[in-house]
């Protein structure tokens, strides 16, 4: 179990936090699909599921294979 709680960070903390909150809300005002959404979002930090939690959101560089030239100035009186 804290093998599990060792790679939690502050955002991750946030998500689920902002899950239960939706969860509750939605349970408060009886809106069934608002519950659904806040488990949803809830679930994705504690499984370490969603977009950017594996690294997918990196964009790649692209090599630049253009020789960059000397400019020359000239100095004008």
């Amino acid at each position: 179990m804290n093998n599990y709680f060792s790679n939690w960070n502050a955002m991750r903390l946030i998500r689920l936090a902002l899950g239960i909150v939706v969860a509750v809300q939605g349970f408060i005002a009886k809106d069934w699909a608002l519950v659904a959404l806040g488990g949803f979002f809830a679930a994705m930090p504690l499984l370490n599921i969603g977009c950017c939690s594996t690294g997918n959101c990196r964009v790649s560089t692209k090599e630049n294979t253009k020789k960059t030239q000397d400019i020359s100035y000239e100095e004008v009186r």
